[in-house]
């Protein structure tokens, strides 16, 4: 029987796919030196991370309206949070974990949220594990608490839209570095879609995915649609 592979091991293939896969194994007891517990990621009050974040994420987009820079800011999250995991799950058979006073963060003031987590486990079910794990686990507090943390509020229905967009955004490039695990990638996101609170985020059909909201990002100076987003033509801004 084949030794299972190491975090180690399993964390460097995932790594390989591209900057938002990028992640390390949590090696030895206690938190890794400048690292935070995943759970205190998703603290919403006024003074946590999330709040100064979506001010970071405001000022450097120049926009003054709190729920676009909170929206964009979820989305990374999510983002960073889907690569990995279905990453792993789709390279390697494994799920890694995401326990909140075992997996840590750590984000730099220029650049993406750095994360170390444990060894990953092998499930019967990758599509159950990942809905726990990541969606349950992690998304839904993640939503809560960007929502508490935004003084204007933001739709919830819109964050579950941004956790799908980045979930499809993770196939693609899993799909497109490994093409022949893409397959398994696109079946695994369709699983995903289908349950609850991602099913009605967006209609996937095959490789192409349209989603039933729009994360704001027409909003910003300059900005435009996305290539899933729900709307054909910009809205008109008052």
């Amino acid at each position: 029987m084949p030794e299972e592979p190491s975090a180690t091991e399993v964390f460097r293939e995932v790594t390989a796919v591209g900057p938002y896969f990028a992640v390390e194994a949590a090696v030895g007891p206690g938190r890794p030196t400048g690292f935070r517990p995943l759970g205190e990621l998703y603290d919403g009050g006024p003074e946590g991370f999330l709040a100064e974040r979506i001010a970071t994420v405001s000022a450097r987009l120049g926009t003054a309206e709190s729920r676009v820079a909170a929206s964009i800011t979820q989305l990374g999250l999510a983002a960073r949070l889907w690569s990995v995991t279905l990453g792993a799950a789709v390279l390697t058979g494994t799920v890694p974990d995401l326990a909140p006073d075992r997996a840590y963060w750590h984000h730099p003031p220029h650049g993406m949220l750095e994360l170390r987590l444990p060894a990953p486990v092998r499930p019967a079910d990758l599509a159950g594990a990942l809905r726990d794990g990541v969606v349950t686990g992690a998304l839904a507090p993640l939503a809560t608490a960007v929502r508490a943390a935004t003084p204007t509020p933001v739709s919830e229905r819109l964050l579950w839209g941004n956790a799908a967009s980045a979930l499809v955004g993770a196939v693609r490039q899993l799909a497109a570095h490994r093409p022949d695990a893409g397959r398994t990638a696109w079946s695994l996101a369709g699983e995903l879609l289908g349950h609850a609170p991602l099913a009605g985020t967006g209609t996937l059909h095959q490789t192409s995915f349209r989603r039933s909201t729009c994360c704001l990002y027409y909003r910003l100076p300059n900005g435009g649609l996305c290539g899933d987003c729900v709307f054909r033509t910009p809205p008109a801004r008052p």
